[in-house]
């Protein structure tokens, strides 16, 4: 096949996340980015496509390194609302151990046409529930990813401490070690990618210090470095998690952490909000990465990652939209937007700029999922791309492009490239029914709740 070079002339704005040069646009050939042009440079060769992207604020494809796909099904729900995260995953787990093949197809789908029409282009999903019937479910979730295009790294998450041994989660959700970690393998014998460009990863996840016994956690650890996979799970989220850790390992999140293998470059953390200055230092020497969640912290009241000082110590910062029944949407720009307020509480409004929370939804991201290839516009990362509008009421009266995204709350992306192509055009999804898909989600997330 002969080389496609595409121009995207001239945008209105362009955020490449690493200060380099690209007023004048960028040139995609075939799936990667060959130029990055300054104002009023052409390409130095011709282009079969050219874009005039005059309108249009340019920034690289958002990455999103921690969610519940299954989650879309009980957003807002009544018993819920008002709950933090203990009492809240408590009243959850029974209605997610209803969850069939079908329910969580839809409930994939919705999150990843939410997330790719917010400009999301890699997504990060920690699945840990795999009650009778859904033994599969990570096989299910590749195929809503393929179905969109998108890129994912799919964790095999897991539950194996229950209420009958001291966990949080009932009994009808968790698994037995070897079970799990026969899966584990599976999975990513059969679809784990490697190199640049890659679609689809898998990752291991046991789901939480309240959840999975420390034998599942070291072995994972184990079997992580033994097929060079990342590892993913949630730390350091509650100061109920912490006195669980207290009560039932006699150590702290990072000590426990320490203790079955986990603190390293390999790893990257939801949430990291409970740690004191030793522990930001050990997390920062070790290169472990966290997962800022802005709207599902202040959703259940859990408190405020402590950003700036994990960055200075050495732990790359990403942004997730966690799951949508504690944030309740899959969106990544009213995430770094979010990002960017919540932080400001905590640091001061000069030290959160626009640019910084972008960065983190972006290269940051990438960082955590162990990617180069992805997360910032340069010659030879993906064309990976996402191209917003600033034409709504939202945005009329305002003057710097770039702060407008979040200061004015854009939500929705007008394109959006992947790989070099197109899955956005004017602000559709190409060759999907959205309406059809509503419909159906809607009936699966009723039927979920009535049991």
């Amino acid at each position: 096949m002969p080389a496609i070079r595409i121009w995207l002339k001239n945008p209105l704005a362009v955020f490449t996340a690493n200060a380099l040069d690209a007023r004048g646009g960028l040139v995609v050939e075939n799936d990667v980015i060959v130029e990055l042009l300054a104002a009023g440079q052409s390409p130095a060769l011709p282009c079969d496509q050219v874009f005039d992207a005059r309108e249009h604020v340019l920034l690289p494809g958002l990455i999103n390194t921690h969610h519940h796909f299954y989650q879309t099904l009980t957003r807002a729900w009544a018993p819920v609302v008002n709950q933090p995260l203990f009492p809240w995953l408590k009243t959850l787990y029974p209605v997610w151990a209803r969850l069939t093949p079908a329910k969580l197809a839809l409930a994939s789908k919705v999150a990843l046409t939410e997330l790719l029409l917010s400009g999301c282009t890699t997504a990060a999903d920690h699945h840990y529930l795999f009650p009778e019937g859904l033994e599969n479910a990570i096989d299910v979730q590749v195929d809503s990813v393929r179905e969109l295009g998108m890129r994912a790294m799919l964790t095999r998450g897991s539950m194996s401490l229950g209420e009958a041994d001291g966990g949080l989660p009932p009994q009808q959700t968790v698994q037995q070690g070897q079970v799990i970690l026969e899966d584990s393998q599976r999975l990513i014998d059969r679809y784990h990618e490697r190199g640049d460009g890659a679609q689809i990863q898998i990752a291991l996840a046991p789901c939480s210090p309240f959840s999975v016994t420390t034998e599942i956690m070291a072995e994972s650890a184990a079997l992580a470095e033994t097929l060079d996979v990342r590892l993913h799970t949630h730390l350091a989220e509650t100061l109920d998690e912490e006195d669980f850790c207290l009560q039932r390992f006699g150590l702290r999140t990072v000590d426990y952490l320490d203790s079955v293998g986990w603190l390293g470059p390999r790893t990257w953390l939801a949430h990291g909000i409970h740690f004191n200055e030793q522990e930001i230092a050990r997390l920062g020497e070790a290169g472990t990465g966290i997962c800022h969640c802005p709207s599902s912290n202040m959703r259940l009241a859990s408190g405020i990652c402590p950003t700036l000082e994990l960055i200075a110590a050495g732990a790359p910062v990403g942004l997730g939209v966690d799951g949508s029944a504690s944030n309740d949407a899959s969106n990544m720009m009213l995430e770094a937007k979010q990002a960017l307020y919540l932080q400001r509480l905590r640091y001061g409004a000069e030290k959160i700029t626009p640019e910084l929370a972008l960065g983190w939804a972006t290269r940051g991201s990438a960082k955590l999922l162990g990617r180069s290839d992805i997360g910032e516009l340069a010659l030879g990362k993906q064309a990976d791309l996402a191209l917003f509008k600033l034409d709504e009421l939202r945005f009329s009266g305002s003057h710097d492009p770039l702060s407008a995204l979040l200061l004015c709350g854009a939500d929705r992306a007008d394109r959006v490239m992947i790989g070099g192509k197109w899955r956005v055009v004017d602000g559709q999804v190409e060759g999907l029914d959205l309406k059809g898909l509503i419909a159906d989600h809607r009936q699966a997330a009723e039927e979920l709740i009535r049991g």
